[in-house]
């Protein structure tokens, strides 16, 4: 096997997702799974919104078809419609498709983009050579194998093999309470959702094929030891004593026990050994909750794992994910036991489902239980450690100050730009991700802001050339008009631009070296506000990134600051312009910032270009993005036309 082989342990859906994904990016990959053939029994079925955007982006639900709706929500049983997320997402609510399904589509999409789907294997012991791993693996006939790789993954569910022989602690908390399941053949009995009796909870729902599924709990009574599902009869005896009905004539096709049980690894990464899914964290499936996680483990772990192994040295991707989905893990697991709290208590938890009940009447509450089952909240802390793209200030993000705009950041696959982006969209605002050649870049700006809650999309265009202008509008307009309706604008960032190289001389620049920082730096910036004018909202905002440097003499950049200079000039005549329609035009300059190039590695390097700043340190691409942020929110009414020095005090001398 390669050198940079992936073995990802567990051929459900979280591991075949992973599997894909980590396709896409060049990294040979094996999956594997003990038993023989796919699972055929029904399992989860509810997709929720982020899921579906993850699907969309893959491709996978134009191969799944048209997927129904799935109906209303709920919260711990207590009606909450899921569109109040995001009432005006193409996927707000949720969505029907059964696992089985499902798995067959990403196994498909797995296996053309070239892993290797291996089952009848059980791993039986993991071990790490020096750099490697080597992963023992039993088969059918009973035969020992080894496999040499780089990372093992472990998607192998709540009981996870790979966890136990990884050694990861699994903290948290036993059962206390259990629901019973069934899916039934031969049953006429009425549906029923969250039924509250006076002994227990029953829910029952016609699938499209006439089976149903019912589901009970008896108040009061502790999970059974088992080691396997329950016995039709101990079902239909608890839904009896329940509801008074018999459907014991009925034939079951699928039996099963759930409960509330809460653990979650305190580490998602132990050196080479890796966590995703169930095999990460087990919780009471409300709602669909578990899968929907589990692939959302699975989306943040192929971008993050893809990008360490292009570059071995960033040790950062990976710590990131483990941070990130740990927290969004421990997050969505409170959120579930509050549910399973209020879902299978029984009478003494009846005053607290009228006082959660009267809550659910207020839209900011629908909004923002809504957005965290739908997998569009971000972590109340969301702070990264050591990649400057991703590393923000800590914060509780709130869909406040721009809900409903829109924004173009030009130059936004990367650094400041990426920075900006993802703070617009914290903020609220649909953001448009220009991007002239980096589109792995500029999708993983948009994978960055989805994950948060947010909402973007890519636009390309090459500046600085014939055409350059018309061609991002032409994406721009048609990505508005997809996730809008229209296509209005409101925000305007330019921040895409172009420098000298290092070390250039000024008498070393050439007459075409000046037309092309010009044609980028300058005539790109004067054009887009052109053509944006009749696409901006009344009380819009400009904002164009100019340079420190235009203040501050650095002979090798000469030409890049004229260019920036000119960029000064086009806020401060544009922002007398377009004054009677309360747009604001502002230039905001940057000094030196962590834009996450190698010389932002050298210690003794950023130690020097510290000392430049009042503050001795060097900005970070967030320093930069805050003071946007500002600039194009209403806070900002009665600032136009202003220089706004971001370069932490370089500029005072």
């Amino acid at each position: 096997m390669a050198d940079d082989t992936v073995v990802i342990v567990g051929a459900g859906p979280v591991g075949l997702l992973l599997a894909g994904d980590l396709r896409t990016h060049g990294v040979p990959t094996v999956v594997v799974e003990r038993l023989t053939e796919p699972m055929t029994e029904s399992r989860a079925s509810t997709l929720h919104t982020r899921t579906m955007e993850l699907l969309e982006r893959r491709g996978v639900l134009a191969r799944l078809g048209e997927l129904p709706g799935g109906g209303p929500g709920h919260f711990g049983g207590m009606p909450l419609d899921l569109t109040a997320a995001d009432p005006g997402h193409p996927y707000a609510g949720q969505w029907k498709c059964p696992q089985t399904r499902l798995e067959a589509v990403l196994q498909e999409r797995a296996t053309e983009l070239g892993a290797v789907v291996r089952r009848g294997l059980r791993l039986v012991a993991l071990r790490d050579t020096g750099g490697r791993m080597t992963v023992e693996a039993v088969g059918a006939d009973g035969r020992r194998e080894s496999l040499t790789c780089s990372h093992v993954i472990g998607c192998d569910g709540g009981d996870s093999t790979v966890r136990r022989l990884g050694g990861f602690d699994f903290a948290g908390t036993d059962a206390r309470r259990e629901m019973l399941r069934a899916d039934v053949e031969g049953l006429h009995i009425p549906d029923r959702r969250f039924e509250r009796h006076s002994r227990g909870l029953a829910t029952a729902h016609r699938w499209p094929d006439g089976s149903t599924r019912v589901m009970v709990h008896i108040f009061g009574t502790a999970p059974r030891r088992r080691t396997g599902p329950p016995a039709f009869d101990e079902i239909t005896a608890a839904w009896a004593e329940v509801t008074g009905e018999d459907i014991g004539h009925g034939r079951p096709t699928w039996l099963n026990a759930f409960d509330d049980t809460r653990r979650q690894a305190t580490r998602y990464r132990k050196g080479r050994v890796l966590l995703a899914g169930d095999a990460a964290h087990v919780q009471m499936p409300v709602g669909g909750q578990a899968l929907n996680l589990g692939l959302q483990d699975a989306a943040e772990l192929g971008v993050r794992l893809a990008a360490h192994l292009a570059d071995p040295h960033d040790r950062g991707a990976l710590d990131t994910y483990d941070q990130l989905r740990r927290t969004a893990g421990a997050r969505t697991l409170t959120d579930i036991q509050a549910q399973s709290f209020l879902l299978l208590g029984g009478a003494e938890v009846d005053p607290l489902r009228e006082l959660v009940g009267e809550l659910l009447r207020l839209a900011p509450v629908r909004h923002r239980l809504a957005r965290s089952i739908s997998g569009l909240a971000a972590p109340a802390d969301a702070t990264t450690s050591t990649d400057p793209d991703t590393r923000t200030t800590e914060r509780t993000h709130t869909m406040s100050r721009l809900t409903d705009k829109t924004a173009l950041v030009t130059g936004s696959s990367r650094g400041i730009g990426r920075a900006i982006a993802r703070r617009l969209a914290d903020e609220g605002a649909l953001v448009a991700v220009h991007y002239s050649t980096g589109e792995d870049a500029a999708r993983h700006t948009v994978e960055l802001i989805e994950r948060d809650g947010g909402r973007a999309f890519t636009v390309r265009a090459e500046l600085g050339v014939p055409g350059d202008v018309h061609e991002l509008f032409l994406g721009v307009e048609q990505g508005l008009k997809e996730r809008t309706g229209e296509t209005a604008l409101d925000i305007l960032v330019n921040n895409a631009g172009i420098t000298t190289p290092a070390g250039v001389q000024p008498e070393d620049v050439t007459a075409e070296d000046l037309d092309r920082l010009f044609a980028v730096n300058a005539q790109a910036p004067f054009l887009i506000v052109q053509r944006a004018l009749g696409l901006l909202r009344e009380n819009g905002r400009i904002i164009n990134i100019s340079s420190g440097l235009t203040r501050f003499a650095s002979p090798d950049q000469a030409a890049y600051a004229m260019t920036k200079a000119a960029v000064e000039q086009i806020s401060l005549h544009f922002a007398r312009h377009l004054a009677p329609r309360g747009i604001t035009v502002n230039s905001v300059a940057p000094g030196i910032t962590n834009n996450g190039s190698a010389l932002f590695d050298i210690p003794e390097a950023v130690e020097q270009m510290a000392q430049f700043s009042a503050f001795k340190r060097v900005g970070e691409a967030v320093d930069v993005a805050d003071v946007v942020t500002f600039l194009a929110s209403p806070d900002a009414r009665w600032v136009t036309g202003a220089f706004i020095d971001a370069s932490g005090g370089t500029l005072l001398g």
